[in-house]
């Protein structure tokens, strides 16, 4: 079993459930001193665990990985796409980069290592991907735009793979995940007014009754990979605005274009066209009392620099 991204957040649950259940994981993700210590933690909970550094992004890397997988285990029977990047800020203040970047981690990443796992799982006859999109592969975003389109374009990849890997005992599950608790506004990416844009960020990721506990949100994934179900909406605020979006697109329409400009930071004139991570973007409000959660979720799922 592969997880990509799996060092922190929604991957390093999930492995932590897989973990208890006995299942042989290999983690990859490009930080080091992460792994190490998922590896520590997943180790200590009895499973059998290997790290990988790896970007997936280059396809020689992602080949790599899938091939030392099946090297250890003789096979691959599940594979994981969770490796993302985020990115948070006005259009005005985003670069053809961003847009690269958000494309190369969410739709050429996952598409290297399924590429490179198929012909395994072909070979012998059966096996379980999840890609996991998110909600902002269903509805786009104001000031998610790159990460958008690059979750967009997963979500297409892999609905159409699964039409045409069914036949050879494959199954493609696509999670769409809404908020979640797993800590990761701090590691995302802001531009523009960063302090502002991470405050609105990193609170509506704390709040309870729009966001969900990742605990229950890996463990959603991964009996949704376990039944081999062809798709996943995680969160129920995440599954009513698809309905609104498939019913009343000009209503939600202009619901995000009320949301960008009466709530969401406009653009800066300063210095907004640079990158400051969640760390280097705290204020008075965020943290605060109104991310607590978040702020917990990041101190248990390894999203803490150490």
């Amino acid at each position: 079993m592969l997880i990509t991204g799996g060092s922190r957040g929604l991957g390093l649950l999930v492995a932590r459930q897989l973990a208890d259940e006995g299942a042989r994981i290999t983690i990859a993700a490009r930080d080091q001193a992460e792994l190490e210590r998922a590896r520590e933690e997943l180790s200590a909970r009895g499973a059998e665990v290997r790290i990988a550094v790896c970007d997936v992004r280059i396809r020689g890397d992602a080949e790599r990985l899938v091939r030392e997988v099946v090297e250890r285990t003789g096979t691959i029977d599940v594979l994981i796409n969770n490796a993302g990047i985020i990115k948070v800020g006005p259009l005005e203040h985003m670069q053809v980069e961003d847009f690269e970047e958000a494309m190369a981690v969410h739709f050429w990443g996952p598409l290297h290592t399924m590429l490179a796992a198929i012909p395994v799982m072909r070979r012998h006859g059966s096996g379980r991907i999840v890609n996991v999109s998110s909600i902002g592969g269903r509805i786009g975003v104001p000031h998610l735009t790159p990460y958008c389109a690059s979750k967009f374009a997963l979500a297409g990849l892999s609905d159409s793979m699964r039409g045409e890997l069914a036949k050879d005992g494959i199954s493609v599950t696509t999670v769409a995940p809404g908020l979640m608790r797993t800590g990761s506004p701090f590691n995302a990416w802001f531009k523009g007014n960063h302090r502002d844009e991470f405050a609105w960020f990193a609170i509506s990721d704390s709040l309870p009754l729009v966001s969900i506990d990742a605990v229950r949100a890996a463990s959603q994934l991964i009996d949704a990979c376990r039944h081999g179900d062809s798709g996943l909406v995680i969160t129920w605020p995440a599954k009513l605005a698809i309905l609104a979006n498939a019913v009343m697109p000009d209503a939600v329409a202009l619901a995000m274009n009320v949301t960008n400009q009466a709530v969401l930071p406009g653009p800066s004139s300063d210095a907004g066209m640079e990158s400051h991570s969640g760390w280097q973007s705290m204020s008075e409000r965020a943290p605060s009392t109104l991310t607590k959660l978040t702020e917990r979720a990041a101190a248990a799922n390894n999203e803490v620099p150490r």
